[in-house]
């Protein structure tokens, strides 16, 4: 059951409209700049119950989602009961990351890096120096939970692998290379899924930064 400070959250959106009005897109894209305005531009941007949000359409939340990458591994963890979206429990994932929350500051008020930390500390401890990219922008309209989310993806890239959860909810974690990814594809959520099914071109990108 979700506690009410879930329920209350009042979490960063904006309209699906704007993505359609540039071109909607199914999985990875990696035309960062074509989509810059609806991400970076506050006047697109607003805050909804996050209870609210969670069930229309007509908005995406925005969740900066981080892949921590180790030589030719990745941190990977299997999603536990205590996580709040109740949707992805069981599943295995490839990214770490969350919404933006109305008592954060604002994702881009500081430097963006600085807006990812904030996200990602809430999960786990990352015991490495690292440095980090944007690759990819994500959209899965496949299912209800990717039909209210739109994902920023990145690239930690880590000196060494020391990622330890923070939060209850991330169990069974370890570095897998991407072939045991691809081996392993069925058992993660979808938008993991996404990423693995383009490691190589993920992994390739340059990235820049929004």
């Amino acid at each position: 059951m979700q506690n009410d400070k879930y329920l209350e959250e009042h979490v960063l959106v904006f309209p699906t409209r704007l993505l359609e009005q540039l071109g909607m897109f199914q999985g990875l894209s990696f035309e960062l700049d074509k989509y810059r305005d609806i991400i970076r531009n506050p006047k697109n941007h607003t805050f909804l119950q996050r209870k609210d949000a969670e069930s229309n359409p007509a908005f995406k939340q925005l969740i900066p989602y981080a892949l921590m990458q180790f030589k030719d591994t990745f941190f990977v963890y299997r999603r536990g009961k205590l996580l709040a979206e109740k949707r992805l429990h069981g599943d295995y994932s490839l990214g770490v990351g969350g919404h933006i929350s109305v008592t954060d500051s604002g994702l881009f008020s500081t430097t963006y890096e600085d807006g990812l930390k904030r996200e990602i500390n809430e999960e786990v401890i990352i015991e490495s120096p690292y440095t980090q990219r944007i690759v990819a922008l994500l959209n899965d309209d496949s299912n209800d939970v990717g039909k209210v989310h739109f994902g920023i993806i990145h690239i930690l890239a880590l000196e060494k692998p020391s990622v330890k959860p923070k939060e209850k909810s991330i169990n069974e974690t370890k570095f897998l290379n991407t072939e045991e990814l691809l081996n392993k594809i069925d058992a993660f959520e979808n938008w993991s899924k996404i990423c693995i099914q383009h490691i190589d071109r993920v992994i390739g990108h340059k990235g820049q930064n929004l």
